[in-house]
């Protein structure tokens, strides 16, 4: 039987699925560390390995494998040759050729075998689309991440996806087909400048990402929460604060930072809210230029309990309207994705068909 894989190669994580021909999702396997600081040779024995055992309970080899669709941060060409990115910071990323670096070593085991090269936010918004419009065919139970199938395919035809993780990701899907752009780097929504106002203190808006300072990424990341994170513990305020007693790096602690808010921890409070307000600010600058019909907010931030969700939700939504010049104030189509932490794996999937 011919299989479909999409790969998606996150700063901190990485994940496999497989398909098969009539575009339904068979496998998709557990996130596992990204070797991202050992270089792009690791990683890319990594995830050869990790495909391999997901193929052997199927009863397959790298034989039946078609078409392989891969993702990871950007910006990169069309052929999946990296530049400098602020999430694969090891010097050897670095114009590596990962699309071309995959397919040679798959096929010496498969010489039939393609890789394609999407970005990851590109992807991410691939997937959800895909998934919401019923043209990738996935079930409640393919993964605990897929919990809020919608019980019947939504009319969309275009969509922005925002995935808040490492980074801050972003892609478009118009007129249903992802946009790439004249080089392939469309959707860099983490690198819009933001207003000082955004954030809480001028500490807060000097985090670099890539050349510049006040970047949305620089708001909305696990990286500027760290960040923040970090200041706000040497405040006098927050000098009490648990975290102060722990030896843990500021990105170990910000991982944190959702366990605690659901405890209605507030300095964990205070740093989720001003990151979902930043974060409607993102919403809106997009929605200027691209007036969609639907925003989707995926990545990690998803993986919080119903009542934070909520919290969370409320004031990005908020943010936007406040913000928004009145013509755009009746857009409400902001929803969490119904893909969760999987939606780039499985645009890289819907990819590999495409």
């Amino acid at each position: 039987m011919p299989f479909y894989v999409g790969i998606d190669i996150g700063g901190t994580t990485s994940t496999v699925a497989i398909g098969a021909h009539n575009r339904r999702l068979v496998t998709l396997s557990d996130q596992f560390p990204t070797r991202s600081q050992v270089g792009p040779e690791a990683v890319i024995t990594d995830l050869v390995n990790q495909l391999e055992e997901l193929l052997r309970p199927l009863a397959a080899t790298f034989d039946d494998v078609v078409t392989i669709g891969l993702a990871s941060p950007g910006p990169a060409t069309f052929d999946g040759v990296l530049m400098p990115s602020p999430n694969l910071a090891a010097p050897q990323w670095r114009n590596f050729p990962l699309r071309r670096g995959l397919e040679e070593r798959i096929q010496a085991r498969a010489h039939a075998t393609k890789v394609t090269y999407i970005g990851d936010g590109q992807a991410a918004a691939l997937g959800e689309f895909a998934v919401r419009t019923g043209r990738l065919h996935v079930r409640v139970g393919d993964s605990p991440h897929l919990t809020d199938l919608p019980a019947e395919p939504a009319s969309l035809d275009s969509l922005f996806f925002l995935a808040v993780g490492t980074g801050l990701g972003g892609g478009e899907v118009r007129d249903g087909r992802v946009v790439r752009g004249a080089n392939g780097r469309a959707g860099h929504a983490g690198h819009l400048l933001l207003p000082e106002h955004a954030f809480r203190y001028e500490h807060d808006r000097r985090f670099q990402v890539g050349n510049t300072v006040s970047a949305a990424e620089s708001a909305v990341s696990l990286s500027a929460l760290a960040y923040q994170l970090d200041y706000r513990l040497s405040l006098p305020e927050w000098k009490s604060h648990p975290l102060n007693d722990s030896d843990d790096s500021a990105k170990e602690k910000a991982k944190r930072l959702r366990e605690l808010a659901a405890a209605e921890d507030p300095l964990a409070l205070e740093l989720l809210d001003d990151q979902a307000r930043a974060l409607g600010m993102v919403l809106l600058m997009v929605n200027y230029i691209g007036d969609h019909d639907m925003q989707v907010i995926g990545g990690g931030i998803c993986e919080m309990t119903p009542a934070l969700r909520t919290r969370y939700l409320d004031l990005a939504r908020k943010s936007y309207h406040d913000h928004a010049l009145d013509g755009f104030r009746d857009h409400y189509q902001i929803e969490y994705s119904i893909c969760g932490d999987n939606a780039s794996v499985l645009g890289a999937l819907e990819s590999a068909y495409e």
